[in-house]
């Protein structure tokens, strides 16, 4: 598990949009983080699968994009950005496993013609009866 120092973020405070009366208007207490893969201090091959991600939040670029305005507190919404990057690389920290091909026992094909044979004399019976 990955822990991104807050060296590598650049966090902007801005103004949360939604209600919450004069606060909002007032107040900036949402937070942009963006964080750049490509420079950051990540392993080669944990920058590869993030890039490859197909996240809204990732750019053209390769930078995260994380808007947090869910508290009031410009504090707390930098915790829960950190703790979204954080999530988001850890995602893919672990390599996925690679698909081994495996083939169809005996014992499975015998039950599938089986079957397949049984509904054929279903079939076979709904025809016309001929004399």
């Amino acid at each position: 598990m990955f822990s991104i120092p807050e060296s590598e973020v650049e966090f902007t405070a801005i103004r949360a949009q939604g209600a919450g009366g004069q606060n909002v208007n007032k107040v900036s207490s949402a937070v942009h983080l963006r964080f750049d893969i490509v420079a950051s201090s990540l392993p080669e091959p944990v920058k590869e699968r993030l890039l490859a991600l197909r996240d809204q939040r990732i750019t053209a670029e390769g930078v995260v994009v994380i808007k947090a305005q869910t508290t009031r507190s410009q504090d707390m919404n930098r915790a829960d950005a950190m703790q979204r990057l954080n999530d988001l690389v850890n995602s893919v920290a672990v390599p996925p496993k690679t698909r081994r091909p495996t083939k169809p026992t005996y014992g499975s094909k015998q039950r599938r013609l089986e079957g397949k044979s049984q509904r054929s004399t279903i079939k076979a019976g709904r025809g016309k009866v001929s004399e």
